[in-house]
C-alpha cells in the first residue's frame, strides 16, 4: 500500500525513538552545568554578602570594646595630676621624712582601693621610689631604681607621660601614667599610677572571639589571648626591635609575631586573614581595626567567618534549588511531553489515510493542552520570582531593624551622659585657669560619677541582651526626677527655667531600677524642651498623682502638639518628627515602662503635648 502524500516527509519511530534519547542526554548535559553555575554563584554571592553583614555588625562591636577601654584608662589618669599637687605628697619628697613618708604610703594605700589602679608610687629626683600604695607587701617598690624607665625620664623632663611595660618588681605588665611633682626647673619627685588590664581581658576573654591591642610597633600589649602578649602584628625593623629589647620594656619577651597569615583587604579598616588560634588549627576570620583615643594604640578583633559563611552559602543553595528545580521539572516535563507527541504523531501516521483525521485532531489537542501547560509553567515561574523577592526583602529588614535599633540604642542612651561630662570638664579647666582647686575637685567628683553611670547602662544593656530586663527594686521617685534634670542641665542650659516641678511626697517609692526610669524622664523632658525651643511662654509641668496601687508622673508641654501623622505611630521605632532624631527614645521608653509593669498614654493637641507614665508603687 503506498503512502498518501499526507505522511509524506515524516519522520519515522526510529528516528524519533534516537532523537528522543539525544534530547535527555543533551537536557541532562545542560542541566548539569547550570547546576554547577548557579552553585557557584550561589556560593560567590553568599560568602560576599555574608562578609559585609558580619563586617557591619563587627564594627559596631569593635566601637563598643574601645569605649570599653577609654572607660577603664580615663579614671587612673586623674589621680597623677592631683597627687601632683597634694600637699603631703610635697611634704614627703621636700622632707624625706619617715613621718611623711608614713603619712603618704597609707594615703596612697587608701586611693588605690577606690579606683581601677594596681600601684601609686612616688618617685624622687634620685629614681629611687621612696613610697608607694603596696608599702606592706613583700614585693613593695620602695626603693628600687626606676632611672631606666621612659615614663620616669619624660615626667621630669615633659610633666607627664604614659608607657606600657612589664612590671620590674610584679613582673606584671601594665600602663604606667607619670606626671612631674614641682617645676621644670626645680622639680621635687614623680608620681607614678600602674593600671593593670586583667579584668578587662577577663571580659574580653568571655566574648570567644580574639580581640588585642599593639602599640605604635606594632606589639601586642592587652589581649584576649594570654600566650599573644608581646607578640608583633607585623614584622619590627631590627634596629627598632634592637633598642626594644635594650630597655627591657617588655622582659626577654621574643617579640615573634603573631600567627596570622594571608590578608586579604576587603576595605580600609577591614581584611581577612587565616590565623591559627592556640588549641585549634588554621582557620579564616575577619580581622578589624580601631584607633584607641588619646593613645598610639590600635585595636584589632578577629571574627570567625567559617560559620556564618556556610549558613549564607546554604541559605543562597537552598534558595537558587527552590527557584532552579521547578523550572527544570517544567522543562523535562515539556520535553517529555514533546517527545511522547512526536512518539505518537510517528505511529499514527504510520497508520492508515483514513485514520489522518484523527491523528491531526488529536495533534490540535496535544498542542492545546501544551499551551495551557507553558502558561501555568509562566505563571509559576512569576510566583517563585515574587516569592524569593519577598523572603529576601524580609530577611535583609530583619536584619537592619535588629542590628540599627542595638546600636542606635547605645548610642542614644549614653549621649547625655558624655555631654554632661563634656560640660563638667570645661568648667574643670576653666577653675584650673583661675587655680580654684575645690570646684575642679568637685567637678572631677561629677565626672566620676557620670562615668560611673554610663557604665551603669552599659551594664543595664548587657543585662538586656542576657535576660531581657531588670528585676524591679524600690526607688525613690524624687531622686528619679531630680537625678534626670541634673543630666540635662549641660544640653539645655538657660532652658531649665521652663521647668516646674511639683515634687511627689517625700518617702514616695515605685518599682522599678532608678538608671532606666531616669533614662524614661530624660526623654521626655528632652522631648518637650525641644519642642519649645525658641518661645518666650515656654512652660514644662512635672507633677505625680498617687494612688493605692500606682503612681503617675505627668510631663505636660504648652508646646505645638504632635502631628496626627506622627502621633498615630509614635512607638514605632525610627518614627521621629526631628531632622536628627533617631525615633528610638519612646521606644525605649514604652518598653522599660512595660518591663516593670506599667505603661505610657500621650494625649496632644494644638495647645500641647501630655505623656502620662503609669508605674506600680512600691508597697511600704
Amino acid at each position: 500500500m503506498t503512502s498518501s502524500p499526507s505522511t509524506s516527509g515524516f519522520q519515522s519511530i526510529d528516528d524519533v525513538d534516537r532523537q528522543a534519547r539525544n534530547g535527555w542526554i543533551l537536557f541532562l548535559v545542560l542541566s548539569a552545568i547550570l547546576l554547577t553555575a548557579t552553585f557557584i554563584g550561589a556560593e560567590l554571592y553568599g560568602r560576599r554578602s555574608s562578609i559585609s553583614a558580619l563586617a557591619a555588625q563587627s564594627q559596631t562591636d569593635a566601637s563598643l570594646k574601645v569605649a570599653l577601654m577609654m572607660a577603664v584608662l580615663e579614671r587612673p589618669r586623674a589621680l597623677p595630676l592631683l597627687l601632683a599637687e597634694d600637699q603631703q605628697v610635697l611634704n614627703a619628697l621636700s622632707s624625706n621624712s619617715a613621718t611623711d613618708i608614713d603619712i603618704l604610703n597609707r594615703k596612697l594605700e587608701r586611693l588605690v582601693t577606690g579606683t581601677q589602679a594596681a600601684v601609686l608610687y612616688v618617685i624622687g629626683t634620685n629614681g629611687l621610689a621612696i613610697s608607694s600604695s603596696n608599702w606592706r607587701e613583700p614585693i613593695s617598690f620602695i626603693g628600687n631604681d626606676y632611672n631606666f624607665r621612659e615614663y620616669f625620664n619624660k615626667a621630669l623632663q615633659k610633666g607627664t607621660a604614659e608607657h606600657f611595660a612589664l612590671g620590674s618588681v610584679s613582673n606584671r605588665p601594665g600602663l604606667y601614667i607619670s606626671r612631674r611633682v614641682g617645676s621644670a626647673e626645680a622639680p621635687l619627685g614623680v608620681v607614678v599610677v600602674k593600671l593593670e588590664f586583667d579584668q578587662l581581658e577577663t571580659d574580653w576573654r568571655d566574648a570567644r572571639r580574639p580581640v588585642y591591642v599593639t602599640d605604635e610597633h606594632g606589639v601586642v600589649l592587652v589581649t584576649s589571648i594570654p600566650s599573644w602578649r608581646f607578640m608583633t602584628a607585623q614584622p619590627v625593623p631590627q634596629e627598632d626591635l634592637a633598642a626594644i629589647r635594650a630597655s627591657l620594656q617588655f622582659g626577654d619577651a621574643p617579640l615573634a609575631q603573631l600567627p596570622i597569615m594571608r590578608p586579604r583587604i576587603i576595605d580600609p579598616g577591614t581584611s581577612l586573614v587565616a590565623a591559627v588560634l592556640p588549641g585549634t588549627g588554621e582557620a579564616e576570620y575577619l580581622r578589624l581595626f580601631a584607633s584607641v583615643p588619646t593613645t598610639p594604640w590600635r585595636l584589632e578583633y578577629l571574627v570567625p567567618t567559617e560559620a556564618p559563611i556556610a549558613s549564607a552559602v546554604r541559605e543562597m543553595r537552598l534558595l537558587s534549588l527552590a527557584v532552579l528545580v521547578p523550572i527544570l521539572a517544567g522543562a523535562a516535563f515539556l520535553l517529555r511531553r514533546r517527545q511522547s507527541a512526536a512518539m505518537r504523531i510517528a505511529v499514527e501516521l504510520s497508520m492508515r489515510e483514513e485514520l489522518e483525521r484523527r491523528v491531526v485532531a488529536r495533534t490540535e489537542d496535544l498542542s492545546r493542552a501544551r499551551d495551557r501547560l507553558q502558561a501555568e509553567i509562566s505563571d509559576h515561574r512569576d510566583t517563585e520570582s515574587r516569592l524569593q523577592v519577598v523572603q529576601q526583602e524580609l530577611v535583609q529588614a530583619n536584619r537592619l531593624a535588629i542590628l540599627g535599633q542595638v546600636a542606635a540604642g547605645v548610642a542614644h542612651e549614653i549621649n547625655q551622659p558624655v555631654a554632661t561630662i563634656r560640660a563638667y570638664a570645661d568648667n574643670a579647666r576653666v577653675f584650673l585657669d583661675r587655680e580654684q582647686a575645690e570646684p575642679v575637685k568637685e567637678n572631677l567628683g561629677a565626672i566620676a560619677a557620670l562615668t560611673e553611670r554610663i557604665g551603669s547602662i552599659t551594664e543595664e544593656l548587657k543585662a538586656f541582651a542576657r535576660k531581657g530586663r531588670t528585676e524591679p527594686e524600690p526607688v525613690e521617685l524624687r531622686d528619679v526626677i531630680d537625678g534626670a534634670v541634673v543630666l540635662l542641665k549641660s544640653r539645655f542650659a538657660g532652658q531649665l527655667q521652663a521647668l516646674v516641678i511639683r515634687p511627689p511626697p517625700s518617702g514616695l517609692q515605685v518599682l522599678g531600677n532608678r538608671v532606666r526610669l531616669e533614662q524614661i524622664l530624660i526623654n521626655l523632658f528632652q522631648n518637650a524642651l525641644e519642642a519649645l525651643e525658641g518661645r518666650e511662654d515656654a512652660k514644662v509641668e512635672i507633677s505625680a498623682v498617687v494612688t493605692e496601687d500606682d503612681v503617675m508622673v505627668m510631663v505636660a508641654d504648652n508646646g505645638p502638639g504632635i502631628p496626627p501623622t506622627i502621633l498615630a505611630s509614635l512607638f514605632t521605632p525610627f518614627n521621629t518628627s526631628k531632622e536628627k532624631g533617631l525615633g528610638l527614645g519612646l521606644v525605649i521608653s514604652k518598653d522599660i515602662v512595660a518591663d516593670y509593669g506599667g505603661r505610657i498614654e500621650v494625649s496632644s493637641t494644638d495647645e500641647g503635648t501630655c505623656f502620662t507614665v503609669h508605674l506600680v508603687r512600691a508597697k511600704p
